[in-house]
């Protein structure tokens, strides 16, 4: 007996219903980023190591997917290099790609590339699949699809809240109650000055990142196996509970990490995005969370995550402030922003919501049954006209019999099923059932593009 076949962990097939489903998270998100004035780009899923690694910190690292070689990809390998126990080594020699662990990095590559090409500021959009070689669990994947929106080429904290107000309009449209977590790595920076680890910050940031997965006592763990002195661990435990409004923890760390320059500089830069948000009618609820680190280690500014306040998945998305990412690939000091929408966990969270507007998940709007051969030569012309108008249309390919024609039409969520047998082709008629409510009207040819036509208008 063949075995089943099966897919790879961390991975998913999506059907007709599901893709139906996603294509609105896309179709609504893709139509706030072009209101912006952002532009569509894509990149290749795999890319070179030399442009992926070094830039995710040592964890990131460790994700990335790494692809063979072609052909013979032992050919370069002696038998002791095998024997080492240091695979790194060994991967420089036999694999020189990797897929995408996220779209910004490309992105960066893709500035620096075309750079004589772009108008800067450049505004670009991303939809496109990353892969990491993560642990799959609930709302975690191996494969899963972003949708990034980045300003590059600016300095302006205009840029932060234009993707704060993006946020605010994507999930408004979508219908899910999030709330908006906003830090600055600025403010991090000075913290770990203030506690005398500032050589530490990027163990630190990573620590305190992973605070609301595995709670404050690990993280401590976790920051003295990094060398983090105790004295340094205690003096962060007040700044982790910091609580109040956002004005009143900015006060309250500005009289912690008040002789930081940098620390200070975030600060300023926390006000005036506040002082901008302040002036806008928003939604979304905007929290000040100074325990907020993002791992990533290119970040250098204002850092966004954002949470369904309904569902417990962790961040739907994310991203923040990178100053010098285009340098590492020969292009410095030009500063970006940007921020991801994880259309796979957003999805999670509106099914588990059931959020999806039915017809978004309708794939044909009519159906012709099939009676036989001159009932389908009659029909064939009325689905021309339909389909010109707009109307999406099908007839069943085969006369079979009357039920389970039916049956296909409920299974496959038809809305109205069209019947012409000898007595409405003898009229010029046909009758349209209506497959929710089991009404029937018998109409003329000419009437049902019309028909379809204003029934479509009063859906969207």
């Amino acid at each position: 007996m063949a075995q089943k076949p099966s897919i790879p962990k961390g991975t998913r097939d999506f059907s007709p219903t599901e893709m139906a489903k996603r294509n609105y998270i896309f179709d609504t998100v893709k139509s706030v980023f072009k209101l912006y004035g952002f532009q569509q780009i894509e990149t290749p899923a795999m890319e070179n190591l030399s442009t992926l690694m070094g830039k995710y910190g040592e964890e990131g690292d460790k994700l990335l997917f790494k692809i063979l070689n072609s052909g013979d990809f032992l050919s370069a390998v002696n038998p002791g290099e095998l024997a080492d126990p240091n695979s790194s080594k060994l991967t420089t020699k036999i694999s020189e790609k990797g897929l995408r662990y996220d779209l910004t990095v490309p992105f960066a590559r893709y500035v620096v590339q075309y750079q004589n090409d772009i108008t800067f500021p450049f505004r670009r959009y991303q939809i496109q699949p990353v892969w990491r070689a993560d642990r799959p669990q609930k709302g975690r994947y191996r494969e899963f699809y972003q949708c990034d929106v980045d300003i590059i080429g600016s300095v302006s904290l205009l840029n932060e809240v234009e993707l704060i107000q993006i946020v605010d309009n994507i999930f408004r449209n979508l219908g899910i109650n999030v709330v908006l977590k906003i830090n600055n790595r600025k403010i991090l920076a000075g913290i770990a000055e203030t506690i005398g680890e500032a050589d530490r910050i990027v163990d630190i940031t990573v620590a305190i990142d992973k605070l609301d997965k595995i709670g404050l006592d690990k993280v401590n763990e976790e920051l003295l196996q990094k060398g983090v002195s105790e004295d340094a661990i205690v003096k962060l435990q007040p700044i982790l509970k910091l609580n109040g409004n956002n004005e009143e923890k900015l006060n309250q760390i500005e009289v912690v990490i008040g002789k930081s320059e940098m620390g200070m500089k975030g600060i300023a830069e926390m006000r005036s995005i506040f002082g901008y948000l302040s002036a806008m009618t928003l939604e979304t609820e905007i929290e000040l969370d100074l325990t907020l680190a993002r791992g990533l280690s290119y970040y250098t500014g204002a850092i966004f995550e954002v949470k369904s306040k309904d569902v417990q998945i962790g961040s739907i998305t994310g991203g923040g402030r990178y100053d010098d990412l285009t340098g590492i690939f020969g292009l410095p000091g030009v500063s970006g922003v940007g921020i991801s929408f994880g259309a796979d966990r957003i999805y999670d969270v509106m099914s588990q919501l059931n959020l999806f507007p039915k017809d978004a998940i309708a794939s044909t709007q009519v159906m012709f049954v099939n009676f036989g051969e001159a009932e389908e030569r009659y029909c064939l012309p009325l689905l021309l006209k339909l389909r010109a108008a707009g109307v999406s249309s099908e007839i069943y390919p085969d006369a079979d019999k009357m039920k389970k024609q039916m049956i296909y039409a409920n299974k496959k969520g038809v809305k109205y099923v069209a019947l012409a047998g000898e007595s409405e082709i003898t009229q010029g008629m046909i009758n349209l059932k209506n497959m929710e409510t089991g009404d029937q009207q018998l109409i003329k040819t000419e009437e049902l593009v019309n028909i379809l036509q204003e029934e479509a208008k009063r859906v969207l």
